[in-house]
């Protein structure tokens, strides 16, 4: 059985993506959390794992770090599972979706924290906060009118983009962004997930 290690569910936005990958697939898993906040929370993530940060993966003897090692790994147990598009067009987007999320976004990162349990007024906008909610926008927009025919996720079906930002999801929804309708549709649909209200609840817990 695999074996996640995460942070807190209210703010690792890190630890989510892997996550909710594992659980759409519907594959059994053991979760073990650290506190982010604890005083000695460096000497515990430098005694679990030798990169001394998460989310890290445990597949028998194998240890995974990333975010995106983790969910690239998982692609390749599961590939009926379709975590990427079929299409080779599609799956060069979504991995260039993913890597744009998964190294850029400073402003959004920094401006708009993910605190999954609590609402905030929306954030006073400047340049670059403006560029990164317009371009995650332009990007969400995009794929869903070219497949909303095909299902409500952004690529149709539930693929590693989505899970990559769904910490956004919680982001735009806590900061009560206003957002055009396709794209408010996409984050109801994502706030929707058995998966993603479980995670909100954890967090509300914490």
């Amino acid at each position: 059985m695999f074996k996640l290690l995460i942070g807190n569910k209210n703010l690792s936005s890190w630890s989510l993506r892997p996550w909710l990958v594992l659980k759409m697939l519907e594959e059994p898993f053991e979760e073990h959390k650290l506190d982010l906040k604890s005083p000695d929370i460096k000497q515990q993530l430098q005694a679990s794992t030798p990169a001394g940060k998460i989310p890290v993966l445990q597949d028998r003897n194998l240890q995974v770090w990333d975010s995106l090692a983790i969910c690239e790994y998982l692609a390749e147990c599961f590939p009926s599972a379709g975590l990427w598009p079929v299409n080779s067009t599609d799956r060069a987007v979504a991995r260039a979706m993913v890597a744009e999320m998964h190294s850029g976004f400073l402003a959004l990162r920094q401006q708009m924290p993910m605190d999954v349990s609590h609402t905030h007024p929306a954030p006073k906008t400047n340049p670059e906060l403006q560029h990164d909610l317009n371009r995650i926008i332009s990007l969400w927009q995009t794929q869903r009118h070219q497949n909303e025919i095909h299902g409500p996720f952004l690529f149709g079906h539930f693929t590693i983009v989505d899970a990559f930002f769904a910490p956004v999801v919680f982001r735009l929804a806590g900061y009560q962004i206003e957002l055009p309708a396709t794209v408010q549709a996409y984050v109801e649909h994502m706030l929707a997930l058995p998966a993603m209200r479980e995670w909100a609840e954890a967090a509300a817990q914490e």
